[in-house]
């Protein structure tokens, strides 16, 4: 979320994916044990934190946010 004289400004990223019932991997925190991103066949946790940037809901949100500041100068 984004705030200034023009009010609040939300960018949100989604990743679709699958629940595993164990813990797999040791990267990340959270549910990145449990969360196998759709397409891929390991769970954020087994990752290099580079590979899971290109494809996190974070990387997806903070794209846009750097897009907006881009046009809003």
């Amino acid at each position: 979320c984004y705030y200034d004289d023009n009010g609040a400004q939300y960018f949100e990223g989604r990743v679709h994916g699958n629940l595993l019932t164990e813990n797999k991997g040791f990267k990340g925190f959270g549910y990145d044990p449990i969360f196998v991103p759709l397409g891929y066949d390991r769970t954020f946790a087994e990752m290099e934190p580079a590979d899971k940037n290109k494809i996190s809901h974070r990387k997806q949100a903070l794209d846009l946010f750097m897009d907006f500041l881009k046009v809003t100068d």
